[in-house]
């Protein structure tokens, strides 16, 4: 039988918050009345992120590890999802930024009537706890842009906990192309594309130091893959076109 959840970690150099981070997965797995799954994805890691997952799954049974020899999250995200068996598939980034234990808000009974539920910092009922105020602007300015160009609709396309019916997960992340921080935005634009039932599920959200985002670079990178993803939409590198776009909902 192929487990009701599959939560997907991509991980580039967490081996400082990884042990941690997979100690708390494992019990909120073990905790649920459903079978799940843990897919670690190590990125082109050069520390012992590897090493650490790889003792995990030795020793806790529905414990993946899947190794790339280069980084992206984009790709580690890709290739977690479409390794994954789970009727559900919940991305989860490694610093659990989000507690583990809000993930069940995510699925059903407590959520219905979805194909993707994608947190948000923004949607009524999240908090945000400690981000620095420059950090919160330099993120609505970009969500500006991405509603703009891109993904009409959403107050925060870039929260790393989203939450995919299995088959659409399959169908989306085999369309996707980007293999860095813009993947999410891209597999929304095709999501909307094809009619799917999109929700924002306000989350608490810690914010954690060490983030490998780097504030200038890769923001004037993701502005480029938002003309990207239009472009390779255009020239048909998606596949087929389909209906028009759906509208996005909030949930508490």
């Amino acid at each position: 039988m192929p487990p009701f959840l599959s939560l997907i970690i991509p991980a580039h150099n967490e081996e400082l918050r990884l042990p941690q981070t997979l100690r708390e997965v494992i019990a909120f797995a073990h905790a649920q009345p459903y079978p799940t799954e843990i897919v670690v994805v190590d990125s082109g890691s050069q520390d012992q992120t590897a090493v650490i997952a790889q003792a995990f799954a030795q020793s806790h049974a529905g414990v993946q590890v899947l190794r790339l020899p280069r980084p992206g999250k984009g790709l580690a995200v890709r290739t977690g999802i479409l390794a994954a068996s789970g009727e559900f598939r919940f991305i989860c980034d490694a610093d659990l930024s989000m507690p583990i234990v809000e993930a069940n808000r995510f699925l059903p009974p407590q959520l219905e009537h979805f194909d993707i539920a994608i947190g948000s910092r923004e949607s009524p009922g999240a908090i945000r706890h400690g981000e620095p105020v420059y950090r919160h602007w330099v993120g609505r300015v970009f969500n500006w842009l991405v509603r703009l160009l891109a993904v009409p609709g959403f107050q925060d396309t870039q929260c790393g906990f989203k939450c995919f019916r299995g088959a659409v997960a399959q169908e989306l992340f085999a369309l996707q192309l980007l293999d860095g921080w813009t993947f999410d935005v891209e597999v929304l634009f095709l999501a909307l594309r094809k009619g799917y039932r999109i929700v924002e599920v306000g989350i608490p959200w810690y914010y954690n130091p060490g983030s490998k985002v780097r504030l200038f670079w890769d923001s004037v990178a993701m502005l480029a893959d938002l003309f990207r993803i239009r472009r390779n939409w255009k020239r048909g590198l998606y596949g087929a076109k389909s209906g028009p776009a759906t509208q996005a909902r909030s949930e508490p």
